[in-house]
């Protein structure tokens, strides 16, 4: 009986050593913002990220803030601020001189290598990744009528304004939009950057010159038109055979040209007598995690998660979002979409317009606006100079 009772007390104290061994799993807490359109989609990745991390318990919680508001609501107060949160990137360079983001430190070769190298740029400040790009479906590509361009015809715009003529059609584009207009110059290999504080703008140089010269052919071409987006869609199909513009027109232009509806990237123009490709600005949305967070690694685990490349297709087929990641844009799903598949293929040329200040906007538009009235009372040069030390002032 004593040997019984002896074993049994052995046996509970090493049950209740093994008990103390075992280690409790850490409770989590993480706070999400999101757009209010988002917020069901969110808590359903949110609830799988929970079914595939069993390493704590994680208690997570979702708030409704938009993009366009992250970086105001953010810096009212960064200490009660979400964890996780998605903005627009053209928001990335005030966030990061404030101290908001921490920087992506976890698995950046398999973000960076995941996603469209101009989403990384979007996302990417003195060479450092602060973060995760999510969407890339905020810029401009070509729509065309199939029964007037043929595949090949859009790799050109010579070829364009040629068949167009021919045909007496019109190619669409708002060159008095300095978002548009600087296509070519971006193409010409133009940069934009801030400098203490101040806009830099090399426009103006010879490449530059060639750009400006092309503009100048473009809108002195017979077969060119501009207008706001009412003339684009309004005149699709019929007057207008081509055009440029975003994703936010594709349901009103599909309607028009029906089985005749493409897109595709922007066309090649002649510099200088080079073909040189078109660019453009592009906005992503991206997904930042705040520098005060008491759970880095997993806020950091999170982010990732929220933006990875199945994530993304779930926002494409929930939201119509654009992927940045890049097998994802590259999916059927997305690929069948054909404003989503040819804006996927122009962002493989796009720039990022974090470097953008408002200096740039008025004197663009005003070099546009000279070109489509065809003032030439001036040199292209003599425009350029003028237009780059009204950005610079």
């Amino acid at each position: 009986m004593k040997k019984t009772l002896i074993l049994l007390l052995i046996l509970a104290m090493l049950a209740t050593f093994a008990g103390g061994c075992e280690k409790a799993k850490e409770t989590v807490d993480l706070k999400v913002w999101g757009s209010q359109e988002d917020q069901a989609m969110l808590q359903t990745m949110i609830d799988a990220f929970k079914l595939e991390n069993t390493d704590a318990i994680y208690n997570i919680s979702l708030g409704v803030v938009g993009e366009p508001d992250a970086k105001a609501r953010f810096l009212e107060d960064p200490a009660a601020a979400a964890d996780v949160f998605s903005f627009a990137n053209d928001q990335i360079l005030d966030l990061v001189n404030a101290g908001a983001l921490y920087e992506v430190t976890r698995n950046k070769g398999d973000i960076t290598s995941a996603n469209m190298a101009s989403s990384i740029e979007a996302a990417t400040v003195n060479d450092k990744l602060y973060a995760y790009p999510m969407t890339a479906d905020n810029g401009y590509f070509l729509y065309y009528d199939k029964s007037v361009f043929t595949e090949e015809d859009v790799k050109s715009l010579d070829k364009m304004l040629e068949v167009a003529a021919a045909k007496d059609k019109k190619i669409f584009m708002d060159v008095s939009n300095g978002w548009y207009i600087a296509s070519f110059f971006l193409g010409a290999g133009g940069t934009l950057k801030i400098e203490n504080g101040k806009q830099m703008c090399d426009f103006n140089n010879a490449d530059g010159v060639k750009a400006g010269e092309a503009i100048k052919a473009f809108t002195a071409h017979e077969a060119f038109i501009t207008g706001d987006d009412a003339v684009l869609t309004g005149g699709m199909g019929s007057t207008i055979a081509a055009g440029v513009s975003g994703t936010w027109n594709a349901e009103a232009i599909s309607s028009k040209l029906g089985e005749n509806y493409a897109a595709t990237k922007l066309p090649t123009f002649n510099m200088g007598g080079t073909q040189t490709q078109m660019s453009s600005f592009a906005g992503f949305k991206l997904v930042g995690v705040n520098s005060q967070t008491a759970n880095p690694v997993a806020a950091m685990t999170l982010a990732e998660w929220l933006t990875n490349e199945a994530n993304q297709i779930t926002r494409f087929t929930t939201r119509k979002m654009g992927p940045s990641n890049i097998k994802a844009a590259g999916s059927d799903e997305v690929k069948a979409d054909v404003a989503l598949a040819a804006l996927a293929m122009q962002n493989g040329f796009a720039v990022s317009q974090k470097e953008v200040l408002g200096s740039y906007w008025p004197p663009a538009e005003a070099f546009g606006t000279e070109m489509e009235a065809k003032n030439y009372t001036k040199t292209v040069q003599e425009m350029l100079d003028a237009m780059v030390a009204q950005i610079q002032q």
